[in-house]
């Protein structure tokens, strides 16, 4: 049922998985990733009666365009968002859904008031200060962004998404997941992305979310060595109507690892 399309946003074309054609719009944002991330999920959420839209950001996956530090900023992310929502038909209020630093995003939509959103989801998400971990982080130095080859960066990404799988692998598979990052222009824009991390993006936002009465739910990995459940916990106590749902032997992609339980837990939430 999955399948992929494009439309303009900003003059250029974003990339994005969807599928079904009826029902609410479900808004996907992915991180460090890209929309492939969210395709095991796609079409039992499409069977519950939503239609899941899974963007590519700019300049990453299969989307055009080219990030700067500047751009990439998870408020400047947001913006886009949500003119990319409003290019899709995506009625407001949004039902929005974020993993890895797509949450933060995510978040911002919520707190930033560029849209209204009617429930938010967070999938092993960054929040508070979790984020940028080591692996990101490091390409906040010039230097490092400067030195750093095509197949250092292809064999850091290829290590990060061995390790959230969080299971066993094949070639073809570590492959496609990689393939964008044989652009060099999808290698800039990730780097942009990588610099731009920082974790008052989710700190300011925590006053926010704490008087907030949306509707949210936190879908966690609870084996993620990335971001730690223990994050998930601290969230579900202390910002108010958030609800916590623990994926058993998962990793940082549980969409991976328990489609069935990632996509249900969605579902309900979202037609709830």
């Amino acid at each position: 049922m999955s399948e992929r399309m494009t439309i303009e946003v900003d003059g250029r074309r974003a990339s994005y998985l969807t599928a079904g054609s009826r029902g609410p719009v479900v808004l996907l944002l992915h991180g460090t990733y890209w929309s492939r991330a969210w395709l095991p999920v796609l079409d039992d959420l499409a069977a519950a009666g939503l239609r899941p839209v899974a963007v590519d950001l700019p300049g990453l996956g299969r989307s055009e365009g080219e990030l700067t530090i500047a751009t990439a900023a998870v408020p400047a992310l947001a913006g886009w968002a949500a003119r990319f929502a409003a290019a899709v038909g995506a009625a407001e209020p949004l039902a929005v859904a974020g993993h890895d630093i797509g949450g933060a995003v995510a978040q911002h939509l919520l707190a930033g008031g560029e849209v209204k959103v009617r429930r938010l989801a967070l999938v092993n998400s960054v929040t508070y200060d979790s984020w940028p971990v080591p692996g990101v982080a490091r390409f906040r130095d010039p230097d490092v962004v400067a030195a750093v080859t095509a197949e250092e960066l292809l064999a850091a990404r290829r290590t990060a998404i061995t390790t959230a799988l969080a299971r066993p692998a094949t070639e073809a598979e570590l492959a496609d997941y990689l393939d964008p990052w044989h652009d060099a222009r999808v290698r800039r824009s990730w780097m942009a992305l990588a610099g731009a991390a920082d974790g008052r993006y989710t700190l300011d936002l925590v006053p926010a979310l704490e008087a907030d009465r949306t509707p949210k739910l936190l879908v966690w990995g609870e084996d993620d060595t990335f971001q730690q459940v223990g994050y998930a916990e601290r969230f579900a106590a202390e910002i108010p109507n958030t609800t916590l749902v623990r994926i058993p032997e998962a990793g940082h992609i549980p969409m991976e690892n328990d489609p069935a339980a990632v996509a249900g837990a969605l579902a309900r939430f979202f037609l709830g």
